[in-house]
């Protein structure tokens, strides 16, 4: 079933272009402010949003996640909280592509059905799980599937072909490349070295591919959109954030970062 993540990689690809997909933790710096937040980035060029569900165990993020992620607990942001602020986002924004990014702890209390029931309704069109096998998604792929809600698989660089297969076989919307083996927010982006297993990946799927983890600036976000339908920035995203003192200078601060990089990437495409 097509939803807004089909349709915007179907638009950028008629047009040629690479998808600039932006992470922010939901509830940093203030819960308030990312809404603001979050059509800021629109507005600077962003095609699809990655929000992340604030987790208190993190296994994937760095420490620059980690902390936001701490900061919006400690404000009392939740998964209900998230899903709040995604239908306030739609309110003004019915186009642009929201994905929820998280653990699956929040999900298993909420319960698959009642999840993406609710999450469906506030607006949301895909969910990364990133501690959920393929082998452990089946109920809760198919409670998404009842709700056109794509489910967002990553493969990393130790993927066997067999698990990209596997992988490939659940999942929805786009895949997401991790470009190197290790948490989020470190610097040993080699972008020279993704277009063979990027080359690998699409032998098993003909979903949009996403490569995300150590893209930092124009250069590194240019160099990765000359590979892949998708390129996904956040942890500097998240540093540019730190230190603003009020919504509008969030959302400047936001706005300051990103509008180069997808003149970089436009730069970049054929």
């Amino acid at each position: 079933m097509s939803n807004r993540i089909d349709r915007r990689f179907e638009t950028l690809a008629e047009a040629g272009s690479t998808a600039l997909i932006p992470f922010v933790t939901a509830g940093y710096p203030e819960p308030e402010w990312t809404v603001p937040v979050m059509h800021a980035l629109v507005r600077a060029g962003a095609d699809v949003l990655e929000l992340g569900v604030p987790f208190s165990d993190p296994t994937a993020d760095g420490p620059v996640i980690q902390q936001a992620s701490e900061h919006a607990i400690a404000q009392g942001v939740s998964l209900c909280t998230v899903l709040a602020m995604v239908r306030s986002f739609r309110e003004q924004d019915d186009t642009t592509p929201v994905v929820l990014m998280g653990y699956m702890n929040p999900v298993e209390r909420y319960g698959h059905a009642e999840f993406a029931r609710d999450a469906a309704a506030a607006g949301v069109d895909g969910v990364l799980m990133v501690d959920c096998p393929p082998e452990e998604m089946g109920s809760l792929r198919e409670c998404f599937g009842e709700h056109a809600i794509q489910p967002i698989c990553l493969v990393a660089p130790t993927t066997t072909e067999r698990r990209m297969e596997s992988i490939a076989a659940q999942a929805g919307g786009y895949l997401y490349y991790v470009s190197f083996k290790g948490i989020t927010g470190a610097d040993r982006l080699d972008a020279s070295a993704l277009a063979a297993p990027l080359e690998r990946l699409r032998r098993h799927s003909r979903l949009p591919v996403a490569v995300g983890f150590g893209i930092k600036d124009p250069s590194s976000a240019a160099a990765v959109a000359g590979l892949a339908e998708g390129v996904v920035i956040g942890s500097a995203l998240i540093e540019a954030l730190a230190g603003a003192e009020s919504a509008a200078a969030a959302c400047a601060a936001v706005a300051s970062f990103l509008a180069p990089i997808r003149v970089a990437m436009d730069n970049d495409s054929p």
